[in-house]
């Protein structure tokens, strides 16, 4: 190869990384950002599923209570312990069930209760038929106020219909679980218990719904879950002072969802 050539072969590579970086400043981080998450959800989509009953003889046949996600061996489903129905009809037969999202019908496969921490409304439930792909779970010591996030689950599920949708936005803050009464007429038994076990939890500035319980809180980048999106239980603790509770959102660290699964000899 001559000077010549080589000078030319330079200037094209020096050329091509230039315009790179100028597309890149015009652009801006968000769009990287974006196409960053829209891969995430990707990967996160199919370990998502609605919990709630099924009863043939019913109509409407589901009753969609919260959102769950797959974890452990693929045949195991987190979601919070509030989503699960007191008693179950079993005359009409009615079974508890998570629902997979497909093309037409969505798959019903009947499930069950198998490792519960009501103290954080959490529950880990066992399903029936073959493994499905199973989320990571990651490391809630390294999370941050600021961090941005994601969720996924079936906001109004009951009425939009069994479509995972995404909610993007950030950790607004890692705050106790309940606060403290500021007189004995706020008191009750279950903010009684919850002062005696405090932990703290994620509050977030994304607006999660109806549905939304579950929902697996994870990394836009990675994928990985930290937290599990809690819509009542723990609004009933840091909220009972309103009259109406706030449009704030709120999730569980999922390091607790963590020992749920070593409890069933699962690698989280």
């Amino acid at each position: 190869m001559t000077i010549d050539s080589r000078s030319r072969l330079l200037r094209l590579r020096y050329g091509g990384w230039l315009a790179g970086l100028m597309l890149l400043a015009v652009a801006g981080p968000g769009v990287v950002v974006a196409a960053e998450l829209s891969a995430t959800i990707d990967r996160v989509k199919p370990s998502v599923v609605g919990v709630g009953t099924y009863q043939e003889t019913r109509q409407p046949r589901v009753q969609l209570r919260g959102t769950g996600f797959v974890v452990g061996d693929g045949r195991h489903v987190i979601t919070n312990d509030h989503v699960l129905p007191n008693i179950l009809d079993s005359e009409r037969r009615e079974f508890l069930a998570v629902f997979v999202p497909g093309e037409g019908r969505a798959q019903v496969r009947p499930a069950r209760a198998v490792a519960s921490d009501p103290a954080r409304d959490l529950v880990l439930l066992r399903i029936d038929g073959d493994p499905m792909p199973a989320l990571r779970l990651g490391n809630t010591n390294s999370v941050k106020e600021g961090q941005a996030i994601a969720f996924t689950g079936f906001p109004i599920g009951a009425a939009l219909g069994l479509f995972p949708a995404t909610h993007r936005g950030t950790v607004s803050a890692i705050a106790p679980v309940v606060i403290p009464a500021r007189t004995g007429r706020e008191l009750d038994p279950a903010l009684i218990r919850r002062m005696r076990e405090p932990y703290t939890i994620f509050q977030l500035d994304a607006t999660a719904y109806p549905g939304n319980s579950g929902s697996p809180l994870f990394n836009p980048s990675t994928g990985e879950v930290i937290g599990v999106l809690n819509m009542v239980f723990v609004k009933e603790g840091r909220e009972s002072a309103l009259e109406r509770p706030s449009g704030i959102s709120y999730a569980i660290p999922v390091d607790h969802a963590r020992e749920l699964l070593r409890k069933q000899d699962l690698r989280p």
